[in-house]
């Protein structure tokens, strides 16, 4: 598509770069955007499949005037606010925190800054959990004390058990697992399946039908029943699904918190000011955000480089191993180029500013890396397909099940159809399918981050296990990057203690 839509934002020579969805308003970069669709001449892109299908169909549902006015809106809002991608979906973007319309998955900071704040997502997560356990832990051994010698049932009636089962279920149902279920009911407004849609379904199914076994057991017949005449029920089931899925979440969350530390430890290498020389030759120390291109910078010795740019008075020597891995320092003179976050080590310059804010090398490098953890690996491609078919085949299975015990099953039919598809739903719901290659490159671009190796792209990422010979270039990439002595050894043969 040529042309550009009137949501599209675009650079001042004029290219699009990216375009607001006109269905739910996201943001979606036009360079990696998969669906576009072409209405009386302009070109408009969408974040997934649904919301394109959804303005095929009703196109002046969403061209209206309050639609543009909106899109013009959170274009403007872009320019200042903070926005947030799927670290699953790349390519879902807007303003502002959320849940992505796709996944399910919360939504995180496009850019980290030394600013970004605490994941509130795992601080609530983690509440959540710790409360969840104080609740669960006897649940389990309320359910599964007869497997640990426990003769629980010798003390308490079987009702009575399974009230105190549902009782210590309720909170972590309704409360711990409360954003697992608006997570389930979005994929189902969405229409987009996903892990979400059967850990709903299975734990909510499970909590359902052992409710309606605890308040209601003569529906159904003496083969499901057990000691006493209880129906057995599964409470314990769907609040456990539902502890291991917060716990694997938090572990999930806490992987993705030490990557941005990764990044933040990059860009801490800048100082957060600056000194500002004047016209009249004056210093004032300014704010590193405050910078701009063509300001006087002075460089004192011990300070690291603010921003890029070039030495229009005074000469010194650099330490530029975060860039080169060299432990030497660069002499560096008038009219020599030199890069934010280096350290100067000795004499004192002027500098003029010439790249500054996110278009310095040091903010290129960690922009580089945050992109490259929402790359896709060609491998990716093929879990994304697999965990497409894989909810929708699980739910498919499970409604065959129920008809097939309901159509042949012994009497009565319905009761053990509900009890089949049950079980299907509950064996598959933690599945984690589609988060295992994505969840990987995240968690090696991050630690590749910590030890100094920087990871272009997720292809190359999975290119490099298939290499057999690696090439390296020169000291500094292998070895710590500084100078140390380990050993003394006298050319004359002496003692080398009192050397």
């Amino acid at each position: 598509m040529e042309r550009r839509n009137d949501h599209n934002a675009a650079t001042p020579s004029g290219q699009a770069l990216s375009a607001i969805d006109p269905v739910c308003g996201m943001t979606v970069e036009i360079a990696t955007a998969k669906h576009a669709h072409n209405h009386d001449g302009h070109g408009y892109y969408f974040c997934n499949p649904r919301c394109k299908d959804r303005f095929i169909a009703d196109p002046a549902r969403y061209l209206d005037a309050d639609a543009k006015a909106k899109a013009a809106a959170t274009e403007a809002a872009a320019n200042t606010a903070v926005q947030y991608t799927c670290p699953m979906d790349p390519e879902i973007i807007q303003i502002g925190p959320g849940t992505c319309p796709i996944c399910g998955m919360a939504l995180e900071p496009m850019d980290v800054t030394v600013d970004t704040g605490p994941n509130l997502e795992l601080i609530d997560f983690e509440h959540r959990l710790k409360v969840g356990l104080i609740f669960g832990i006897p649940l389990l051994l309320f359910a599964m004390g007869p497997h640990l010698g426990l003769p629980l049932q010798n003390w308490i009636a079987q009702r009575v058990l399974q009230w105190i089962e549902a009782a210590l279920a309720v909170p972590v149902i309704a409360w711990c697992g409360r954003p697992f279920f608006e997570r389930s009911l979005a994929s189902f407004r969405n229409r987009s399946p996903n892990m979400w849609t059967l850990i709903g379904i299975g734990t909510g199914t499970a909590f359902a039908y052992s409710t309606v076994a605890l308040l209601a057991p003569g529906l159904f017949p003496d083969g499901l029943r057990g000691h006493g005449g209880a129906v057995p029920v599964y409470f314990e089931a769907s609040a456990i699904i539902i502890l291991l899925v917060l716990l694997g979440q938090i572990l999930e969350l806490r992987a993705r918190a030490r990557t941005g530390d990764a990044i933040r430890a990059l860009l801490n290498r800048a100082p957060k000011f600056a000194h500002r020389i004047a016209a009249d030759g004056s210093e004032t120390d300014i704010p590193l955000a405050d910078v701009k291109k063509g300001d006087r910078l002075g460089i004192k010795p011990g300070e690291n480089v603010p921003v890029d740019g070039v030495i229009r008075d005074g000469q010194s020597a650099l330490d530029e191993s975060m860039l080169t891995g060299e432990p030497i320092p660069v002499d560096k003179s008038t009219g020599d180029k030199v890069t934010g976050g280096t350290l100067n080590t000795s004499g004192t310059f002027v500098m003029e500013a010439e790249r500054v804010g996110r278009e310095t090398m040091l903010a290129r490098i960690a922009q580089m890396v945050t992109t490259a953890q929402r790359s896709r690996a060609p491998i990716q491609s093929a879990v994304d397909r697999v965990a497409a078919y894989f909810v929708p085949a699980v739910i498919a299975i499970a409604i065959a099940t129920f008809l097939v015990w309901l159509a042949i099953g012994p009497k009565p039919a319905l009761a053990y159809a509900i009890a089949a598809a049950v079980s299907v739903l509950i064996i598959a719901c933690p599945c984690a399918l589609g988060l295992a290659t994505p969840m990987s490159i995240m968690v090696a671009t991050g630690r590749g981050a910590r030890e100094g190796i920087l990871v272009k792209s997720a292809e190359a990422l999975e290119r490099l296990a298939t290499i057999d010979t690696l090439v390296i270039d020169k000291t500094g990439t292998l070895t710590e990057g500084k100078p140390t002595l380990v050993d003394v050894v006298s050319a004359t043969g002496g003692d080398t203690k009192m050397m």
